[in-house]
């Protein structure tokens, strides 16, 4: 295989259009209209070099809907029996820290969407959201770069790994990443940095990064998330993202997201939970924070109940942050625990506000099926960049399948992704087989003295159901 293979075109053509092969070849089709110019990837490579950076690119790419867990698996899977290739070559480009993943990521992001917008005939009345959260990234290893140890709001203890801070986009129907970054955390303990002694820090691979772009990435380790947050937001709408609200959780919803988001020359609102601590307000009754507040509206009666969520509920208007934000709280039962909403939306009522913050709910969703199904956050290699390149191509892969779903009505991630890896075990199938025919073939030629290959080309042309091995066959020798 050469620059001028086809990876996309030929694969293709090996899959019939058959509802057998319906998802993969759905997934082939959206990837097929994906363009990306080699300057987005990274340095061109020379001329001398077996694959380009975009071949390389799209066989990653490929990698979870052909059953290839990593880059070891790929020389004994079906698409390495399509597309000879030595694992190294995959190593060495998830290692370079060279490559832009995250522009990689923003065009196949922005170009999906373009697509999705072009081509969806389904309109949603749902609004439109950026949604930011965070997720661990367990790992096992300690000499991968830049590990540290992260406490995990979910297991409530410290663990091992990363902090992926990630902005998704929907729009009701369907959702894709567009940015993430990954973080760690010094920890309380000056003598522990990051959970790990000095021995344990030392131990670590260390690369220099300078000029190269992941110099970029391996700053943002560091930095608080909320910060980082805002640069991703900020080049969000740079970079032509139009969304009706931004959503997200207590951890993130602060006064610099309340003044970037009304500091906006575009129409958009922040929608957010907020924590009942010692944050205050400016309110009609003085100045006071959530659970004194909820304490006033409730002397004054204010408190409502909203028989469609089966709650209490009250509203309230206040100053935060320079500007005028509307405050909800809520809570089901007597003895259940307020929750609260801010939003720069003076329009907003409490329904809807309910309603619209329930899409973050979707990122929940995103997460768990790109680490049950793209094996997200899996990846063992001890370079930073090659982690970073993990979680990109697993975002990418998502992108796709939700592209996928969107255009092909699917109900889920999970039903497109065993659908597809169900036509591709195919090919494992029909290799084995062609080996088979070939073998009988070459028997029956020599027992009747004729021409294997004559022979050969003469049954797969007489017979149509080898055609798929006759593609195959010729797609090895190529």
């Amino acid at each position: 295989m050469g620059k001028g293979t086809k990876i996309i075109s030929d694969l293709r053509s090996f899959f019939s259009k058959s509802e057998n092969n319906k998802a993969i070849d759905s997934i082939m089709s959206v990837m097929d209209r994906i363009h990306i110019r080699p300057s987005q990837i990274g340095p061109v490579k020379k001329d001398n070099c077996k694959m380009s950076n975009w071949q390389i690119l799209q066989l990653l790419m490929l990698f979870p809907f052909f059953s290839v867990k990593n880059a070891s698996k790929f020389p004994n899977s079906a698409l390495g029996k399509l597309f000879a290739c030595e694992k190294d070559m995959f190593y060495r480009f998830m290692n370079d820290g060279s490559v832009n993943w995250r522009t990689i990521l923003w065009s196949i992001s922005s170009h999906l969407l373009r697509q999705i917008e072009k081509l969806s005939n389904a309109s949603s009345k749902k609004p439109r959201c950026l949604i930011l959260d965070d997720t661990d990234a367990p790992k096992r290893g300690k000499q991968t770069e830049l590990i540290g140890r992260i406490y995990s709001h979910v297991v409530h203890k410290s663990i091992l790994g990363f902090k992926c801070l990630t902005l998704l986009y929907t729009d009701g129907i369907s959702q894709s990443f567009v940015d993430f970054s990954l973080h760690g955390e010094e920890g309380k303990n000056a003598d522990k940095k990051q959970g790990l002694t000095k021995e344990e820090r030392d131990a670590r691979m260390s690369n220099d990064y300078s000029g190269k772009a992941a110099e970029e990435r391996s700053k943002e380790y560091f930095m608080k998330k909320t910060d980082k947050a805002i640069e991703m937001v900020k080049m969000a709408i740079l970079k032509g993202y139009r969304f009706d609200y931004l959503l997200m959780d207590s951890w993130f919803t602060n006064s610099k997201f309340v003044r970037l988001i009304t500091s906006r020359h575009i129409p958009c609102h922040l929608l957010g939970m907020i924590k009942l601590g010692n944050t205050t307000y400016e309110t009609r009754f003085g100045r006071l924070n959530a659970s004194q507040i909820i304490k006033h509206l409730q002397k004054k009666g204010a408190c409502k109940y909203n028989q469609t969520l089966r709650c209490t509920y009250c509203t309230i208007d206040v100053k935060y942050a320079g500007t005028t934000v509307r405050l909800f709280f809520c809570k089901r039962g007597r003895k259940g625990s307020w929750n609260g909403l801010l939003t720069t939306d003076l329009s907003l009522k409490f329904l809807t506000a309910y309603r619209t913050y329930s899409m973050r709910w979707s990122i929940e969703v995103a997460y768990h099926d790109c680490k049950t199904l793209l094996n997200m956050g899996k990846c063992q290699s001890r370079y930073f960049s090659a982690q970073i390149a993990s979680f990109t191509l697993t975002m990418i892969q998502y992108n796709i399948l939700s592209a996928v779903k969107r255009f092909e009505s699917y109900e889920t991630i999970g039903g497109l992704f065993d659908e597809a890896i169900g036509g591709t075990l195919e090919m494992s199938v029909v290799d084995r087989i062609w080996e088979l025919v070939k073998e009988v073939v070459l028997e029956i030629a020599e027992i009747v003295s004729a021409d294997a290959e004559e022979l050969l080309s003469a049954i797969v042309e007489e017979n149509p159901k080898f055609h798929k091995f006759y593609v195959l066959y010729n797609i090895n020798a190529a």
